[in-house]
C-alpha cells in the first residue's frame, strides 16, 4: 500500500511538472525526403554529392563556405598563409576542440587524415594526391601542406570532403569504412554541427545535434533523412505531410505541380550542375572543328528546356556556370541558338551538302540522368535535322557500358553532366580541354596553347591574371568546341510552410544548421 501511494504521488508530481512547463520537450525534428543514396561512410572513398552532403554536416573542413555562396571563410582553421612561391600553405587551427570521445583536434589529426586518404587511394583521393606532396606538423595547432607546384585554387580544394579531419581513434587507418558499425564505438561523430544517431542503409539516417560543436547550436535538433525509391512516392509524401522537405530528384511534372501548392514552399536556387555535349575530337567524324561549330550553332537551348524540362533550367553559354567567377556568354555571341544559316555555311566549308549530309551518332545513357534523357536526345536530333545537311542516329548504353565506350572512342557525340569537385572555373574547363583531363573524358582534345593557358591560371593566384586567362579560354571554346554547353540546372527544394533557411548555392552544399521550423 505504501509503495502504491508513493508511485501515485510521483505520477502526480510529474504531471504537475509537465503542466508547469517543466517537462523536457521532444527535439525539434525535420523529416527530409530524397531519392538519392548513401555510398561508403568514409571521406577517403565516397565520391557522390549526397554522401558528401551528410559529411558536410557531421564533419567540417579547415575552410568552409558561407552558406549559399562561394565565399570561403575559416572553418576548423582560424587562418592560413602561403609562401611567396605559392607551393606551401600553413593553416592555424582552432585551439581546444576535441572529438566526442575526448580525442584532441590538432595538427597531428589533420596530418593523419590526409595521409590516410593518400594511402587508401579511394575514388576522390586525386583531389589530394594530384595537389599535395606532403603534410607536416609545424606545432600542435599549425599544419603545413607542401605542394608540387603553385596552385592558385588550393584553398578551394581544402574545403572539399577528402580534406576533412577525422578522429584517428575511431576510423581505421588501413581500410575503407562502409557502415558506421565498422567504426570504433560504432558512432559517426565529427566536429560538425550534427552527429549520426542511427543509420539504416537505403531507409533512413537520423542526425542529432552534436553537443561538442564549437559553433552556434542548430535550431533544428534532429534531422531524419528518408530514402524513396522513386520521385512520385516522394512527391505524394510531401503532399500528405509525411515529410517536411523534398530534395533531389523530382520529375519536371512534379516540380511544376508542387510549385502551385499554397501549403508548400518552393525554393528555386541556381546550382552548379551543368549539362553539355561531348565530341570525340581525335578520330571520329567530329575531328574537324568546323562541324563541331556547326552542330553547336544548331542547338536551341530554350527549345529543349521548355519541351523536356518544362522551363525549369537555364540556358548555358559557357562551360563555366553562371554565378561563378569569370563566367562569360561567348557561345551565345559567337554561335547563337538554332542558327541554321551559320551551321550550313560551316558544313559547306567542311565539304557537306544536302546530297552529302553530315551523318553521325548521338549517344545518351537512359537512367543515369533520369527519365528525361531520351526526350533530350530526341529533341536535339530534331534540332540538328532542321538542316537538310545533317542526319542523326540516336543510340544509348547503360552507365557502366557508356563510360567504357567513351574511353574506347566508340561514341562520336555523347551527352554528359557535371557537378564540381572543387569550386573554381578550372574544374569546369581543364577537365574537358586540358590534354590529361580531356583524355579521361573521352574527348581526346589536346593543344599545347590550351595547356599553357591552363598552367597559367592554375599556378598564378592573381585574380586579374586568372580572369584574363578564363576569358581567353571561353572565347577559344567557341572556335575549337571540345564540348558544347547546354544548360545549367536549377535546384528545387520543396518544404512545408513552417520550414525556412534553405540555402544551397553554387557549392551545392546544404547546411542543415541553417534550417528553422516555426
Amino acid at each position: 500500500m505504501k509503495r502504491t501511494f508513493i508511485a501515485v504521488m510521483l505520477m502526480l508530481a510529474l504531471a504537475a511538472f509537465s503542466f508547469a512547463g517543466g517537462q523536457v520537450d521532444e527535439p525539434t525534428t525535420l523529416v527530409y525526403g530524397t531519392t538519392e543514396k548513401v555510398t561508403d561512410m568514409d571521406t577517403a572513398h565516397a565520391y557522390d554529392f549526397h554522401t558528401w552532403e551528410i559529411f558536410q554536416n557531421i564533419y567540417q573542413g579547415l575552410l568552409a563556405y558561407t552558406p549559399g555562396t562561394t565565399e570561403l571563410v575559416p572553418g576548423l582553421a582560424e587562418s592560413y598563409t602561403a609562401n611567396a612561391a605559392g607551393d606551401e600553405y600553413v593553416f592555424k587551427l582552432r585551439e581546444g576542440l576535441t572529438f566526442t570521445d575526448g580525442t584532441p583536434f590538432n595538427a597531428e589529426a589533420v596530418k593523419w587524415s590526409i595521409d590516410r586518404v593518400i594511402a587508401l587511394e579511394g575514388d576522390p583521393s586525386w583531389l589530394v594526391t594530384d595537389f599535395v606532396k606532403a603534410v607536416e606538423v609545424v606545432d600542435e595547432y599549425r599544419v603545413k601542406f607542401i605542394l608540387p607546384d603553385s596552385i592558385a585554387y588550393f584553398p578551394s580544394l581544402v574545403a572539399t570532403v577528402p580534406y576533412f579531419p577525422l578522429n584517428p581513434n575511431v576510423y581505421p587507418e588501413d581500410r575503407i569504412v562502409r557502415e558506421p558499425s565498422e567504426l570504433v564505438g560504432g558512432e559517426l561523430v565529427g566536429l560538425g554541427p550534427y552527429k549520426v544517431l542511427s543509420f539504416k542503409r537505403d531507409e533512413e539516417v537520423v542526425l542529432e545535434v552534436n553537443p561538442d560543436y564549437y559553433g552556434p547550436a542548430p535550431k533544428v535538433e534532429r534531422i531524419i533523412i528518408r530514402y524513396f525509391a522513386d520521385a512520385t512516392t516522394m512527391r505524394l509524401a510531401i503532399e500528405a505531410g509525411e515529410i517536411d522537405l523534398a530534395y533531389k530528384t523530382l520529375n519536371p511534372s512534379d516540380i511544376k505541380d508542387l510549385s502551385t501548392k499554397s501549403d508548400i514552399i518552393t525554393n528555386q536556387l541556381q546550382g552548379p550542375y551543368i549539362r553539355y555535349i561531348c565530341y570525340e575530337t581525335s578520330e571520329s567524324v567530329f575531328a574537324d572543328k568546323r562541324v563541331r561549330q556547326a552542330i553547336s550553332a544548331l542547338v536551341n537551348r530554350q527549345d529543349f528546356i521548355d519541351k523536356v524540362y518544362l522551363g525549369q533550367n537555364s540556358p548555358l553559354y559557357s562551360m563555366v556556370p553562371m554565378g561563378m567567377i569569370y563566367h562569360t556568354d561567348d557561345f551565345k555571341e559567337a554561335l547563337g541558338d538554332g542558327n541554321i544559316a551559320l551551321a550550313e555555311s560551316l558544313l559547306i566549308e567542311a565539304g557537306y551538302s544536302a546530297d552529302n549530309p553530315f551523318i553521325f551518332e548521338l549517344w545518351y545513357t537512359p537512367s543515369h540522368y533520369g527519365d528525361t534523357e531520351v526526350h533530350l536526345a530526341e529533341v536535339l536530333k530534331d534540332q540538328f535535322e532542321k538542316s537538310d545537311m545533317v542526319k542523326v542516329e540516336i543510340k544509348s548504353a547503360e552507365w557502366a557500358a557508356y563510360k567504357d565506350k567513351w574511353k574506347g572512342k566508340e561514341m562520336p557525340m555523347y551527352l554528359l553532366g557535371w557537378y564540381p569537385d572543387y569550386i573554381d572555373p578550372d574544374n569546369y574547363t581543364a577537365a574537358f580541354a586540358g590534354t590529361s583531363g580531356s583524355k579521361g573524358m573521352g574527348i581526346n582534345f589536346s593543344d599545347p596553347e590550351w595547356d599553357a593557358l591552363f598552367n597559367e591560371e592554375q599556378t598564378n593566384a592573381d585574380p586579374a591574371v586568372r580572369q584574363a586567362v578564363f576569358e581567353t579560354l571561353q572565347q577559344k571554346w567557341t572556335v575549337d568546341v571540345p564540348t558544347t554547353p547546354l544548360f545549367q540546372g536549377n535546384l528545387y527544394v520543396f518544404t512545408s510552410s513552417n520550414v525556412s533557411g534553405v540555402k544551397i548555392g553554387p557549392t551545392l552544399i546544404f547546411n542543415y544548421n541553417q534550417l528553422e521550423m516555426k
